[in-house]
């Protein structure tokens, strides 16, 4: 059984920083994508960044130049370093890794809670 655990969230000031971070265990196996998803209270939820392929990189426009992701596969752990946070980065962050085919193998984590404000 796969899990995925997501640490490193909480209240930080507008401006500030957080690095999440987000470990997968047991038959996980190769993993071909990691990313990070976010979903605010009434919204649906949005792709955050991925990385993929071990350099393939994608942001949303909103993060592009304050987020940066980035992956350790020999510990099947991603990371998510946000800077010059906003109070609209406040939201559920969820990880996800999953196989070159979605039908291979597509896990999520719980969910961890961001919130920008002063």
């Amino acid at each position: 059984q796969v899990q995925l655990v997501e640490s490193g969230g909480g209240l930080v000031q507008p401006g500030g920083s957080l690095r999440l971070s987000c470990a997968g265990s047991g038959s996980i196996g190769s993993i071909f994508a990691m990313g990070w998803y976010r979903q605010a209270p009434g919204k649906q939820r949005e792709l955050v960044a991925t990385i993929s392929g071990g350099v393939a990189t994608v942001y949303a426009d909103s993060v592009k130049g304050r987020f940066t992701i980035s992956r350790d596969d020999a510990k099947n752990t991603v990371y998510l370093q946000m800077n010059s946070l906003k109070p609209e980065d406040t939201a559920v962050y969820y990880c996800n890794m999953r196989k070159l085919f979605r039908s291979q193998g597509d896990y999520w984590g719980q969910g961890i809670q961001v919130t920008v404000s002063s």
